[in-house]
């Protein structure tokens, strides 16, 4: 069972930066994709960034392609989302999750990702 913790969320005027960490315990955390997904007020859950096991490969919604950018260090069993020129279309409650299988472009939905963090709130104000 992988347990996962994040923070780093918080206020932020628009034009600003967060940096959002994962960190993981309980399994092998460098054997498992990882992915960052946020759910605004009364939507659904949308996938914001995912990573392979590696850090090799990563993949972005359209919608912050250019802004964040999402790593990992795996001696640290975290995951780092790290966001820039924030929106206040940005404001939602972020998540972290893990992949047990390989990532790629036709596996990044809500339902593909399990043992969801517990949620951190990021808003931008305008």
């Amino acid at each position: 069972q992988v347990q996962l913790v994040e923070s780093g969320g918080g206020l932020v005027q628009a034009g600003g930066s967060l940096r959002l960490s994962c960190a993981a315990s309980g399994r092998t955390f460098s054997s498992y994709a990882m992915g960052w997904f946020r759910q605004a007020l009364g939507k659904e859950r949308d996938f914001v960034a995912a990573i392979n096991w590696s850090g090799g490969s990563t993949y972005y919604a359209d919608s912050v392609k250019g802004r964040f950018t999402i790593s990992r260090d795996n001696a640290e069993n975290t995951v780092y989302l790290q966001m820039n020129s924030l929106k206040p279309e940005d404001t939602a409650v972020y998540y972290c999750a893990f992949r047990g299988g390989p990532v790629s472009p036709f596996v990044l939905s809500s339902a593909d990702f399990r043992s969801w963090s517990q949620g951190t709130q990021v808003t931008v104000s305008s």
